[in-house]
């Protein structure tokens, strides 16, 4: 019939042989391998020799007793003892010295002379309290006060400075008391920066604080815990991992030390999708956790004109896999029913990449598509003319 038509349409000797040429299915274009052709790949011995899991009965059960992945752990080696209560060069400190009888610095009746650098006297019975500061230690760990002069601060505490100064004083005061507080300490201090609400330096207390409460007096994360990481930088070692990970009082939400970074990154889990989808995309998580059900519903699923539903494999980048030689790659069978409870129970990870396999017959299926986009207006030509002439 469609030589009778060519003859009639007096086609071209060119046409034909384009139509000869597109017989060679391979060549026509492909959104990828069929699943042929990954089982192939799998025992080619020239490529990654990569194994295929068959999510069947047996692998949901394996799942359902087994344990998902976990990140935990990883701040845990860091995790050190350390005092924040220690004096440091840039400390400001704000001193009150007590005085009774003749004082130093003024009397009783607060008509005494102010000493340089002191501050007013204040009169309490037979008590007079004088504040010095606030005063900054010095580079060399030092402060100075009237009639004491350069006090070695650096690396003590309040109270041994309190001591210190009492001691400075005594022949020279009658009964001399002082009070010291840290009203800065730079050197006590962590650093919040990145993808938080109040990034800055937050200074810890003797309460020692642990990651978390550090995060939550800051204002938290800017997006949602589980795609935000925290980069976590102590005595020049850097590590990080997923804020939804950290769970309160385990052993990654460590007690932070003088000096710790921490910094939170915007890094929202996604996961790919190529082949025979109704739409090749990348698809970000938006949720605490994704089941590969989910993610091939929000893609709209196979496409029914070129996929083959018995053939949607997973590709997961394990990088402990690979170095031992045995990636592996899952396979799930949409024609089978237990296959959708599998895909319920089967957990996204991030960077997850799905290819839908396409059919077998999708080569067979274009050429036929293209046949007929070649050949229909010639048809169409000889229906019209047969009847103007009839």
């Amino acid at each position: 019939m469609l030589s009778k038509l060519l003859r009639r349409s007096r086609l071209p000797a060119t046409s034909l042989a384009l139509a000869i040429m597109l017989s060679g299915c391979a060549s026509l274009p492909s959104s990828g391998p069929t699943a042929g052709k990954v089982r192939a790949a799998a025992n080619d011995p020239r490529g990654l020799g990569f194994q295929i899991v068959n999510l069947d009965a047996t692998a949901f059960r394996q799942l359902a007793g087994a344990t998902g992945p976990t990140t935990e752990g990883r701040f845990a080696p860091l995790a050190q003892d350390a005092r924040v209560d220690r004096i440091a060069p840039g400390d400001e400190l704000q001193i009150n010295l007590y005085e009774v009888g003749v004082t130093l610095f003024g009397s009783p009746s607060g008509l005494g002379e102010t000493a340089a650098g002191a501050g007013p006297a204040v009169e309490s019975g037979a008590a007079t309290a004088r504040r010095f500061g606030p005063l900054t230690v010095a580079s060399d760990g030092t402060i100075r006060l009237p009639y004491a002069g350069r006090l070695q601060v650096a690396g003590s505490t309040a109270y041994d400075v309190q001591r210190m100064i009492e001691q400075a004083f005594a022949g020279k005061s009658q009964n001399p008391q002082a009070l010291v507080t840290i009203v800065s300490s730079p050197a006590n201090s962590v650093y919040l920066f990145g993808d938080v609400a109040r990034p800055g330096r937050q200074q810890l207390t003797a309460a020692r604080e642990h990651i978390l409460d550090t995060l939550a007096v800051s204002g938290g994360a800017r997006i949602a815990s589980d795609d935000t990481t925290v980069r976590l930088t102590r005595a020049g070692q850097t590590v990080a991992m997923r804020l939804g990970d950290i769970r309160p009082s385990s052993s990654d939400d460590l007690l932070l030390q003088p000096g710790d970074r921490v910094e939170l990154v915007k890094e929202p889990r996604s996961y790919s999708v190529f082949g025979a989808s109704q739409r090749v995309s990348q698809v970000p998580f938006e949720a605490p956790s994704v089941s590969l059900a989910e993610a091939l519903a929000r893609v709209g699923g196979p496409n029914d004109a070129q996929a083959d539903p018995s053939a949607v494999f997973l590709f997961r980048y394990d990088a402990a896999a690979v170095a031992a030689g045995k990636p592996i790659i899952y396979r799930l069978d949409l024609m089978r029913p237990e296959s959708y409870l599998i895909a319920q129970a089967f957990p996204m990870r991030d960077k997850d990449l799905i290819y839908i396999a396409n059919a077998a017959s999708g080569p067979v299926t274009k050429f036929v598509s293209i046949i007929n986009q070649l050949f229909a207006p010639v048809l169409t030509a000889v229906v019209v003319s047969d009847q103007i002439r009839n």
